[in-house]
């Protein structure tokens, strides 16, 4: 199975201004534990999870004040949709990551983002068994 069967297509991407409160906020609506911090005047594209704005906060830091930019990872690791999801699994595992940010050939931005959750669920076994047909 591939990454492209795997990740999710609807990508939140916020601006590096947004605070740590916005962002949270965000990502909570949509129930998901990352988000793409898109920078064009700095870092290009980053990204920003839950881990991040619960460190911050963890450590006193105000999440009406903390900016986005401040707690993004710039340093990221981008995976293709063509990738397996065994090489997607071995390349959080070798970062200590749980979310990776998809790019397509072009580089015209995010395409998706794979999670360790997303690649947990191709890999169930519930997910892989068939339903049982009925017999009459």
């Amino acid at each position: 199975m591939l990454v492209r069967d795997a990740m999710s297509t609807v990508v939140l991407t916020i601006g590096p201004a947004h605070t740590l409160r916005q962002a949270a906020r965000l990502m909570s609506a949509r129930r998901i534990g990352a988000a793409v911090v898109h920078d064009p005047d700095t870092f290009g594209l980053g990204i920003i999870t839950e881990r991040d704005v619960l460190d911050a906060i963890g450590s006193g830091l105000d999440p009406d004040r903390e900016t986005a930019s401040a707690h993004t990872t710039t340093d990221v690791v981008f995976a293709a949709p063509a990738w397996t999801l065994e090489e997607a699994a071995e390349a959080m595992t070798h970062g200590g990551f749980r979310h990776l940010i998809v790019l397509d050939g072009d580089g015209d931005g995010a395409v998706g983002i794979v999670s360790v959750r997303d690649i947990i669920r191709c890999w169930s076994p519930a997910r892989r068994r068939r339903p049982a047909v009925a017999t009459g």
